[in-house]
């Protein structure tokens, strides 16, 4: 099966999702919920770790508000957008802006950001080596096919001084031909599916292989502890709640964000993951 439903069962009275015109989710502009004895709904679409993890703790903050919080997950990066796009989904929370936007540019998809909430440090996993410094020349790198991601691998790596990247291009789009300085002759590999990284790195393929914190986590990966290194906290790629344009002013749409922006969200996200997630302002 493509998706798994967790969330909870709607509630009898319970209004359509918050991307209906005549039953709109939050329509008591008071409380962000719906009327007295009523009850509204959303349904997420979101990767299992730490996106469902994240929003299960949300649930009963949104319940005193009269809204129930269904959650969806997924095991990859098409059908979020897909399901979100034909109604399916009330808002999906996996994906960073940069791949956001490449998504909306490639399939013509009618989205709008309404919050940014975390960032998930991308690592590199080496199971010969202790540290990017001991990798030798011509050593093979293991990244995910989705060219969404290759700038910010590469920008990760000229960070750490292992490449150069052509001065004159948006490095948020960069790509291996991007690369003007290679002291190592790394060898990129970059046409494998994100998903299957954790599984390649456990079974040594590769000398260094990128994976995203999201697939680490979920397979019992430690970013802080087992990456060889680690994107900074600071990185500009950060998760956001996606939802069909218009929807964004929707008040369950507002009440979710601003539930995942409280301060008993944010230090769950610390408190869980130690580092290996880092919610934003």
């Amino acid at each position: 099966m493509k998706k798994l439903l967790t969330g909870t069962l709607l509630a009898t009275l319970a209004l359509a999702g918050c991307g209906s015109d005549s039953n709109e989710a939050g329509t008591d502009s008071s409380s962000g919920g719906s009327g007295e004895g009523e009850t509204s709904t959303i349904k997420v679409g979101a990767s299992n770790v730490p996106h469902a993890e994240i929003l299960e703790q949300v649930q009963p903050i949104l319940e005193e508000q009269g809204i129930e919080l269904e959650i969806e997950t997924y095991q990859d990066y098409i059908f979020p957008n897909e399901d979100l796009d034909s109604g399916e989904i009330d808002a999906n929370y996996f994906q960073h802006i940069p791949y956001f936007e490449s998504q909306m540019e490639e399939h013509g998809y009618d989205f709008a950001n309404a919050g940014g909430i975390h960032i998930e440090p991308i690592g590199v996993y080496s199971q010969e080596y202790d540290s990017l410094e001991e990798l030798p020349e011509g050593a093979t790198i293991l990244m995910s096919s989705s060219v969404a991601d290759h700038g910010r691998i590469l920008s990760m790596l000229e960070a750490q001084g292992l490449i150069t990247l052509a001065d004159d291009i948006d490095k948020t789009k960069a790509e291996v031909s991007d690369i003007v300085e290679n002291p190592k002759d790394l060898q990129f590999e970059t046409d494998y599916e994100a998903a299957l990284l954790v599984q390649m790195y456990e079974q040594g393929e590769g000398d260094a292989v990128l994976i995203n914190s999201n697939y680490a986590i979920d397979a019992g990966i430690n970013p802080q502890e087992d990456s060889i290194a680690l994107e900074d906290s600071d990185s500009p790629y950060v998760n956001i709640i996606a939802v069909r344009s218009g929807d964004e002013d929707n008040e369950a749409v507002q009440a979710l964000v601003e539930a995942l922006k409280s301060e008993e969200i944010q230090d769950f996200i610390l408190e869980e993951w130690g580092g290996s997630v880092v919610p934003v302002d």
